[in-house]
């Protein structure tokens, strides 16, 4: 199925917006669109799940855990960080394991929890506004 010009022309908009956002940002901002583009994933699984779109559902929690796994757990430092590294790798890894079981299932309650879950850490990183954390490998 052929899709529109002007579809076409948001998407290609969208992808060049995203990519000049990421190219900007320091760090902190990464982070910070990371953060945004797990939230995005898991509203749009949720959506999906309700909707039953299984392929839709499945595409966005697979986004939602590589964003965990690649964007948010691998840049960890645990020996610099400590406990903050430690704790963080452990609240990330228990989301990505309730998002697989949200998959599994199709358990729109495990979605919640890991937004539930997600929060504290997503605000607390927002008051730290242009600042590394220790607990970051830098870039």
């Amino acid at each position: 199925m052929f899709t529109s010009v002007s579809s076409r022309s948001a998407a290609a908009y969208k992808r060049a917006s995203i990519e000049s956002s990421v190219d900007m940002a320091d760090p902190h901002q990464l982070v910070t669109l990371l953060f945004e583009a797990l939230q995005r994933a898991i509203g749009s699984a949720k959506l999906s799940m309700q909707a039953g779109d299984i392929p839709g559902k499945c595409k966005q929690i697979s986004n939602a855990i590589s964003i965990l796994e690649e964007g948010l757990i691998a840049p960890l430092d645990e020996e610099k960080g400590g406990e903050i590294a430690a704790n963080l790798k452990a609240v990330y890894d228990y989301c990505a394991r309730q998002l697989v079981m949200a998959n599994l299932k199709n358990d729109v309650t495990k979605l919640d929890e890991v937004s539930r879950v997600l929060e504290p850490v997503i605000s607390s990183w927002k008051t730290i506004k242009g600042e590394r954390p220790a607990y970051l490998r830098p870039v």
